[in-house]
């Protein structure tokens, strides 16, 4: 395990390379014994610093939802970050692309919890926990170079989060099962998809998201939002990209790159 002293200096490492938009070495690079138990102390040193600038956390995202991610990655389960309202956007807003180092897009869908949920539940529990649900986009940013990390790395990252947008919330009875998911940039076709590539059924993650915060000592609150990983292959964007949304029986979601690029 690696000491208290050490996870906080590499949680300062990321957390400034994120505030200045500059990415770093891969921590594995000098720690190759890097684990992920060691990496989410890390990233929840990272978000602890955020929170003493002001920033709260309203929920997690949840990563490598893809069957073909995992095998990609060499694992056999998902992983997640945290969110704070400081990576809200707003539903037809902009966010600056000097906050970002290289930003990729992906859509998503998030739900809103009523009630708190946390360790081993069955699919209909955790759907009653669920006050809404909504299209939505995760704009993910790997604080590293070249956007080349280790399964360490990237859940010392916070998971790549960077910020994400959601659009108006629907009723939680929706069919979310197969819901097609077609993310545009400025008008021209980017990603075609269906929410069934979210393991097969969005319900899973967030299943699979209640049994990992129960694994690392909290519950999912009431009020905040879970991002229940991606339906498509994530888009590299830059400075001057609108990115629109549309899923079937949603609204449609969209934000914008507006001034120079970090």
């Amino acid at each position: 395990m690696v000491e208290d002293k050490q996870i906080a200096a590499l949680a300062e490492a990321l957390d400034t390379a994120a505030a200045r938009a500059a990415a770093i070495a891969q921590l594995s690079q000098a720690h190759p014994a890097l684990g992920v138990g060691d990496a989410y102390r890390i990233a929840r040193a990272s978000i602890a610093r955020r929170e003493a600038r002001g920033e709260r956390i309203i929920g997690i995202k949840m990563g490598f939802t893809s069957r073909a991610k995992m095998a990609q990655m060499g694992v056999d389960d998902l992983i997640w970050g945290w969110l704070t309202d400081a990576m809200l956007l707003a539903d037809g807003g902009n966010a600056p692309a000097a906050r970002f180092i290289h930003p990729r897009i992906e859509p998503e869908l998030a739900v809103r919890l009523k009630a708190p949920l946390a360790g081993k539940v069955t699919a209909l529990e955790a759907w009653g926990a669920v006050e809404a649900v909504a299209p939505a986009m995760e704009i993910i940013d790997s604080r590293y170079r070249d956007f080349r990390f280790s399964l360490a790395d990237v859940v010392a990252d916070n998971a790549s989060s960077s910020a994400f947008v959601v659009g108006a919330w629907q009723r939680p009875d929706l069919d979310i099962a197969n819901l097609g998911m077609a993310m545009s940039i400025d008008g021209t076709p980017a990603q075609f998809g269906s929410s069934a590539a979210i393991l097969g059924h969005p319900q899973r993650s967030l299943v699979a998201a209640a049994r990992l915060a129960g694994e690392a000592g909290f519950a999912l609150e009431a009020g905040w939002t879970v991002m229940l990983g991606a339906a498509t292959s994530a888009e590299a964007i830059r400075a001057g990209n609108r990115v629109r949304l549309e899923t079937e029986k949603m609204a449609t979601v969209d934000i914008a790159l507006t001034g120079d690029a970090a």
